[in-house]
């Protein structure tokens, strides 16, 4: 493992269970997330209201393209700068664009200039944001509180999720796009207020050397080639979702239609995914491992069971896969973004937030069509069989790796 640059405290954290202000960041955060929820069923609703269903599908994923051709430069940004100055001006930018939407949708009908401008507006905007929010988490608490505060966090940003989902449909039935946006936009407001009132690092990482940003950029591919556990961490971190969200995105869907099951039966497996993604994210606080790294590798093991398992068997079957599918990757998730924070030199811990972000936006396209394309040439079984296996072969990669199996938070930071 490479030697890390430790963080300076500036203040001394409360312990986790008594730091109030780092749970009201965790609430707000999680407020914000049930407005982006709101928001995407809004922007989806109305891109099929104006638009061809191929037009209402390149609306939304038009801010895919954009995040990802910035979304390196944002990881340079978030090593180089203060990350709190970058999440208030990305926050307020992200404010003005909803503003902007109201009152054109207010003036005039929504249209696909309109509808598409946002949808990039916010993919820009995420791509400079997220690397920096992204280190948020090493400023406010000790690494060996990281698990916990990443249950809470994960917790809270699901339950937030759901509960925005669950109102966005009623609200832009009754208020339209307009409502929907102006909702977002005073979400986004309390973040703005909470970042600019309350929220100040305890601890100071250490900051990238000044550079033009691709050089940052090339720098920190050297950084990846360079030490092996992070090169590790990342690869692993980046391919997470490449096998369960094609899984869950559409197989579940093809599931139910092969068998009859109706849209009733997706809808019961997604919310089995959320319940058992809260309950995995939460049991990390209650029952910590001893080394973080081995069990959220192993937990992944198990997740490539259960899609394995999500192919087969009736629907009681596929229910109770999908369940230990969201709680393996609520507990994995957890350990591994803890591991990752406590782990990675925090010089650098921008780019290579930047780099694991990158294999969504630019794979799981690959990897949805891909998984459409095996179920239609053979049987909807396959496909599951062939990512739920892949996904169990590559997690044994890292858990060979002897450094991670003595890979612990409590002797980190």
């Amino acid at each position: 493992m490479s030697t890390l640059v430790e963080p300076v405290q500036l203040i001394a954290p409360p312990a986790f269970r008594r730091d109030h202000r780092v749970h009201a960041w965790i609430v707000v955060k999680a407020l914000s997330d049930a407005g982006d929820a709101l928001w995407t069923i809004a922007l989806a609703w109305t891109a099929i209201q104006i638009a061809t269903p191929a037009m209402a599908g390149l609306i939304v994923a038009a801010g895919t393209v954009p995040r990802a051709a910035v979304l390196l430069f944002g990881g340079v940004i978030a090593d180089r700068a203060d990350a709190r100055r970058v999440m208030l001006l990305f926050n307020t930018i992200r404010v003005g664009v909803l503003v902007a939407v109201t009152l054109w949708v207010l003036a005039a009908p929504p249209s696909v200039a309109v509808l598409l401008a946002a949808a990039i507006a916010f993919g820009v905007c995420d791509a400079f944001y997220e690397p920096s929010a992204g280190t948020i988490a090493r400023q406010l608490v000790r690494a060996s509180d990281l698990p916990a505060y990443g249950a809470a966090a994960q917790t809270a940003s699901r339950l937030g999720t759901m509960g925005g989902a669950a109102v966005g449909g009623v609200i832009v039935a009754h208020a339209g796009l307009a409502g929907s946006a102006a909702t977002n936009a005073l979400t986004f407001t309390v973040v703005v207020a909470f970042i600019a009132i309350w929220q100040r690092p305890r601890f100071l990482l250490a900051r990238a050397e000044k550079q033009t940003a691709l050089r940052g950029i090339a720098s920190g591919f050297r950084h990846l080639g360079a030490h092996p556990p992070t090169r590790t961490l990342v690869f692993a971190l980046s391919g997470l979702n490449l096998a369960v969200g094609p899984a869950v995105g559409i197989g579940l869907a093809l599931r139910a239609h092969d068998q009859d099951w109706g849209a009733p039966a997706v809808g019961l497996f997604e919310a089995l995914l959320g319940l058992g993604a809260a309950i995995g994210a939460v049991s990390v606080a209650k029952w910590r491992p001893r080394r973080e790294a081995v069990a959220g590798f192993w937990a992944l093991v198990v997740q490539g069971a259960g899609i394995v398992a999500l192919g087969f068997g009736p629907i009681w079957t596929v229910a109770a896969s999908a369940f230990v599918v969201g709680a393996t990757a609520g507990y994995a998730s957890v350990l591994l973004s803890a591991t990752f924070s406590a782990t990675v030199d925090t010089a650098y811990l921008g780019r290579m937030g930047s780099i694991t972000r990158l294999g969504d936006d630019c794979l799981m396209p690959v990897a949805m069509a891909g998984f459409g394309a095996l179920a239609s040439a053979t049987s909807v079984w396959v496909p599951f069989v062939l990512f739920g296996t892949a996904m169990m072969g590559l997690m044994i990669v890292p858990l060979r790796t002897c450094t991670f199996r003595e890979m612990s938070l409590r002797t980190a930071g």
